[in-house]
């Protein structure tokens, strides 16, 4: 694995500091961390954080708390653009210890574009400040975890699919593919993964159909996408794996995509 590097964060005055990062189509920060807590949001378009395997999906009704210190990728499959907020910890009252995902509403979206002001006074950027604290809120969502094969057999099975999640060949073809007979593609894959193969290959899926759901593409489409006969076989999958359907997973009201202080 890359060695992380210590992430650049922009200057400022007050305990907050907001970074405005336009991302083009498919691009992605190398692994780095800050010595400040983030907040990751995207201000318009979807954006996605990993942490080891673990992948978030954040739409602009939510962000990504990463404390000081958590080695991430930050990245995009479309054109968006990345908003950081960054806490400086010996001034910041809030003490989780992993990341967590939080709700963002129009309120919270004005007052993040209202400390990107640069002649925002010291005063008033330090009122805001305590209100944006005040308004975190943890969401009851978790990630979809989709752990890296190590072993060469199986990474060759995980690339197809990550390549073409639609992929609906059996575990059996899988093996045949690789020279292997079933069992010992199902053994392995137990062992490099700590997932049966089809639960994993249904995280892989589900990971893929959050970023286009997220856009407001119908579900039909995406479920089709991503390997399901019907939406209602992708809707069960999901609720099964996520706890919630994608509707709830995503919705909150929606904040403006651009905001902008009045």
């Amino acid at each position: 694995m890359t060695e992380a590097v210590e992430g650049a964060v922009p200057p400022g005055a007050g305990a907050i500091v907001v970074g405005n990062f336009p991302l083009e189509h498919g691009q992605w920060f190398i692994p780095h961390r800050h010595p400040q807590h983030q907040l990751a949001w995207a201000r318009r378009g979807v954006l996605g954080v990993a942490i080891d395997d673990a992948h978030w999906v954040l739409p602009p009704t939510r962000a990504l708390w990463l404390p000081a210190g958590v080695v991430h990728r930050t990245g995009v499959t479309r054109e968006a653009v990345l908003c950081s907020l960054y806490f400086e910890p010996d001034r910041c009252d809030l003490d989780w210890t992993d990341p967590t995902p939080v709700g963002v509403d129009g309120l919270l979206a004005h007052l993040i574009a209202y400390l990107s002001l640069h002649e925002l006074e010291d005063a008033a950027r330090l009122r805001a400040e305590a209100v944006v604290l005040d308004l975190l809120r943890p969401l009851p969502a978790t990630p979809i975890d989709v752990p890296q094969p190590t072993d060469d057999r199986v990474r060759a099975v995980a690339d197809a699919l990550l390549a073409d999640p639609a992929d609906d060949r059996s575990l059996e073809a899988h093996a045949r593919a690789i020279g292997v007979s079933r069992r010992t593609l199902t053994r392995l894959f137990v062992h490099d993964t700590g997932m049966h193969f089809d639960r994993w290959r249904t995280h892989v899926r589900l990971r893929a159909a959050l970023p286009p759901l997220a856009e407001g593409q119908p579900v039909s489409r995406v479920a089709h996408a991503v390997g399901y006969a019907t939406p209602s076989a992708f809707l069960a999958a999901f609720r099964r794996t996520v706890g919630t359907s994608p509707g709830r997973y995503l919705a909150l009201h929606r904040p403006s995509p651009d905001p902008r202080p009045r």
